[in-house]
């Protein structure tokens, strides 16, 4: 997928508003997880401003494409990608995780239009989707159905079952989006318990599986449209990401899996998202 200068550079400088956005409500909100919403910034501005069948004016228009996430704790990147595009205010943000906010530490599905499923207890998202794609193969629907997990939920049993059911069925409407950033809450994954061969794995399930690097949007935006174009299984993307992307004290640490920052934690966040922001400027003039 060849993306020009034009391009790229809005949907670099979206990703990057995203990520400063994410600073102010976990700071704001004083608790969340950091390092998850950080390193998947790039995949969900490619799904919110490039790749989904969606209409946020009317977000239960019946032909949407559907995003599960499985990995609900990193909700806040969603949460502001879809405030960007127009579903609620950006004021709203900073609601999260008060009581009565529609915007809670995970997603529910009740309480925010363009929510899908309520998510928390991770290894669950897979077997929603399973269901949904399952449901519009059988109602002769064409959207697609995109499911965002994480590499440490791959330790739960219920991810592979619903892998071998996907790929049993061959339900190419369904494409996987795996954020392989090696961490989980306790450490890294290989250590805790080691995922790899994961690719070989999916493989095995009927899958046909493809690794890009989930912060290269040409990457991304043709890995999802080579999933569009395979008719006869599903398809898994597995995203090597780079957790706490874009604030260098976060990057590729695991102790900031499920802390928010300090007021001035978020300072010097915030000062090196924007000086990343000018380069992104600078580049493309």
């Amino acid at each position: 997928m060849y993306l020009n200068d034009k391009e790229r550079k809005i949907l670099e400088d979206q990703a990057n508003k995203i990520r400063k956005k994410i600073i102010e409500t976990l700071e704001h909100a004083g608790s969340g997880h950091s390092a998850g919403p950080l390193g998947m910034a790039d995949i969900f501005t490619a799904l919110y401003f490039r790749i989904l069948k969606h209409n946020p004016r009317d977000p239960h228009w019946a032909d949407r494409d559907r995003v599960v996430l499985s990995n609900g704790h990193i909700v806040p990147v969603q949460y502001v990608a879809m405030a960007y595009a127009g579903y609620f205010p950006l004021s709203e943000l900073k609601t999260l995780r008060q009581i009565s906010s529609r915007l809670q530490g995970h997603p529910h599905r009740g309480s925010l239009p363009g929510i899908e499923v309520t998510g928390g207890p991770l290894g669950n998202g897979l077997g929603q989707a399973a269901g949904m794609a399952l449901a519009a193969r059988m109602d002769r629907k064409k959207h697609r159905i995109y499911c965002l997990l994480s590499d440490g939920e791959h330790q739960e049993g219920a991810t592979w079952e619903a892998a071998m059911f996907i790929g049993k069925e061959k339900l190419s409407n369904l494409t996987g989006i795996i954020d392989r950033n090696n961490i989980q809450i306790d450490g890294y994954t290989e250590n805790v318990m080691p995922l790899e061969p994961l690719k070989e794995k999916y493989e095995a399930f009927g899958w046909h599986v493809l690794e890009v690097d989930g912060h290269n949007f040409e990457q991304i935006i043709s890995a999802v449209n080579e999933a569009k174009a395979i008719t006869y299984q599903p398809t898994m993307i597995i995203a090597h990401t780079i957790p706490g992307k874009g604030v260098s004290f976060m990057e590729g640490k695991y102790e900031w899996h499920g802390k928010p920052p300090t007021k001035e934690q978020a300072q010097v966040a915030l000062a090196e998202l924007r000086t990343l922001g000018g380069k992104i400027q600078s580049e493309h003039e």
